[in-house]
């Protein structure tokens, strides 16, 4: 199989290579850009970029108008790194398009971990439509969740929330982030709802319930615990 190529842009030669070897040791190959007008012209010559890391403040081109270009003539996934951490950037960063926001500085692992997610949303990462985590296997296509060969009986929203769990494997989740990712931006409830969604659904996953983890104060985080 073709190996998923993605696009790294940064003006810094060192966060770039740091990116790169993270990458590159899950098997992706990574293009390099080294500002705005580098990066459009890669992607465009490339043609098969599968997902672009980009960098806010850079000369040249900055991310905001490389990402505006882009989303023309496209709609691959953007994950965008800013050193900046007002809520109006993210806002914009959202408003453009991109798909995910991180700030610097950031756990290399981290980013690996919301590249492989994303990748698995899109259905780019061996385009499989069931993943195992774990033993259990969510199967997409069949809209199916089956552990140890028994199908589980799940609600629509609890096969969501579990295929989002699932996805986003090692990721802290915050219950607005979760909100917004499997109820929807436009869902206004009380965030109350996924708690009890999860109470639901560690039951029905018997002893895997245990791995939804939850982080105090914050959300959850979905992680397979070795036995």
């Amino acid at each position: 199989m073709e190996k998923i190529k993605i696009l790294v842009v940064d003006d810094e030669a060192r966060m770039r290579k740091l990116v790169k070897d993270f990458l590159e040791r899950e098997g992706y190959t990574v293009i390099e850009a080294k500002d705005g007008m580098d990066a459009l012209e890669k992607f465009y010559d490339e043609k098969d970029i599968a997902l672009i890391i980009l960098d806010v403040m850079m000369p040249l081109m900055d991310g905001w108008d490389v990402c505006r270009e882009i989303r023309k003539n496209s709609k691959v996934p953007i994950i965008m790194l800013t050193a900046r951490t007002e809520e109006k950037d993210e806002l914009l960063g959202f408003e453009l398009g991109v798909d995910e926001y991180i700030s610097k500085p950031f756990s290399p692992k981290i980013l690996v971990a919301r590249v492989s997610a994303i990748l698995r949303r899109t259905n780019q990462l061996s385009g499989a439509e069931s993943i195992d985590a774990g033993g259990i296997v969510v199967d997409k296509s069949a809209h199916q969740v089956t552990i140890d060969g028994n199908v589980i009986d799940l609600s629509f929203k609890e096969f969501e929330l579990l295929s989002y769990f699932v996805e986003n494997q090692g990721i802290a989740l915050s219950r607005e982030k979760i909100l917004n990712n499997v109820w929807n931006y436009d869902y206004f409830g009380d965030a109350r709802t996924i708690d009890t969604h999860v109470k639901k659904l560690r039951s029905k996953l018997g002893d895997k319930g245990e791995y939804i983890k939850t982080i105090w104060g914050m959300g959850y985080k979905f992680e397979v615990t070795k036995s």
